[in-house]
């Protein structure tokens, strides 16, 4: 269990980039992905630079006692509607376990609460289960798959979508927070 003051979400920066290129590059991260290639150091540069010029994407990285162990993404962006999509992953093999889920809690508690967002929603792929089970403890529920919606390892994959709203958020918070940080003594 983590204290939940040791754990933070901040903005990505520039001086991030080659920690997050060398997790996003890793064999691990790279299967769960929709793009799998091997990023080089001048493409992961130009996203870097693209996404810090708009609106509609939001990229931080998550700590834990100072140490860097992950990274969300937030994308398509929608303020009329207040929706987003979230993408997320633990770079660190060696993270501590509940790590991804304080990291997805602080997300979805920014997301929710400092954004004001009404629905966030995520994809995983078909057999990725770990990801699926990951939205479930987190409070999305299933809501549709996307057959055959990319190609992985050379066959078509399918993706199951995903959607957590604010009001299921609030209700679950407290006793999602109680299961994953320790009190503060």
């Amino acid at each position: 269990m983590f204290r939940q003051e040791e754990c933070r979400l901040r903005r990505m920066e520039q001086s991030d980039l080659d920690l997050v290129l060398r997790w996003r590059n890793s064999e691990r991260i790279r299967q769960a992905m929709y793009t799998d290639h091997v990023i080089t150091h001048d493409e992961h540069h130009a996203w870097f630079e693209r996404v810090t010029r708009n609106n509609v994407t939001m990229h931080f990285v998550f700590e834990c006692a100072g140490r860097p162990l992950g990274v969300v993404n937030v994308v398509d962006i929608d303020r009329s509607n207040l929706r987003c999509v979230w993408g997320f992953y633990i770079g660190e093999e060696d993270a501590p376990r509940g790590s991804g889920t304080s990291m997805g809690y602080l997300a979805l508690e920014y997301l929710f609460e400092k954004e004001g967002f009404h629905r966030v929603i995520g994809e995983a792929l078909a057999d990725n289960e770990a990801s699926i089970k990951y939205h479930r403890r987190l409070g999305f529920v299933e809501e549709g798959r996307l057959a055959e919606h990319v190609v992985k390892n050379g066959r078509y994959t399918d993706v199951i979508l995903f959607a957590i709203i604010d009001r299921v958020w609030r209700a679950m918070k407290d006793n999602l927070a109680a299961m994953i940080f320790t009190r503060s003594a």
